[in-house]
């Protein structure tokens, strides 16, 4: 990935911001798509100088915005239906059951930190909008929540390939953001796990 993106800013680097924007959006409705790496991969390519930093974080930003905003509305919009087809399988349908119940009980907060959990963001922002949380706190949470995750995935991205040279710069990004999503996903199961001993 690193590579074709490389090569796409030397041919046009207006088609790497367009991908970045792209692939955040796309994100929360198939989380699939790798948007952490895109935005790493393109901070890096940033601190060669091939790209803006400055562009880069409010147009990751936007697409992560507008990305959850349209999770909310469909969720909001088909209700159940949506989250059903979003999440099949017993492991999506208890990633959903948790969302709806933290949305009740620390909304903003969790629309804040499932940003920065693959999958978590799909939840939240589909079962807000099923679930009725209102729009105008989704959206003040959202902003912040997008702007924080483009802004740490950008900065990563940059400030390891500052240190080292491109390839190992995105590398090390990569590891940081795998071992700080690993550390929250241990950190939840941790306190689940405790919640269910005391209850």
């Amino acid at each position: 990935m690193f590579h074709q993106f490389t090569q796409l800013v030397a041919d046009a680097s207006g088609w790497a911001y367009a991908i970045t924007f792209v692939f955040a959006f796309l994100d929360v409705l198939v989380p699939i798509v790798p948007s952490e790496t895109a935005v790493i991969t393109a901070g890096v390519v940033a601190a060669a100088g091939d790209l803006s930093l400055a562009l880069i974080i409010p147009i990751a930003a936007a697409g992560a915005f507008l990305g959850d905003n349209t999770a909310y509305f469909i969720g909001h919009r088909f209700g159940a239906r949506a989250t059903e087809r979003f999440f099949q399988g017993e492991k999506a349908k208890r990633r959903m059951d948790w969302a709806e119940e933290q949305l009740e009980e620390r909304g903003g907060e969790l629309i804040v930190i499932a940003r920065f959990i693959p999958g978590g963001r799909t939840a939240v922002a589909l079962g807000a909008g099923a679930l009725g949380y209102m729009w105008r706190r989704f959206v003040v949470f959202d902003l912040l929540a997008a702007l924080l995750w483009a802004t740490y995935a950008a900065l990563l991205g940059y400030y390891g390939g500052k240190t080292f040279e491109s390839f190992w710069g995105l590398l090390l990004a990569l590891m940081t953001a795998f071992v700080i999503t690993g550390g929250i996903e241990l950190v939840r199961w941790v306190l689940r796990r405790h919640k269910r001993r005391a209850g």
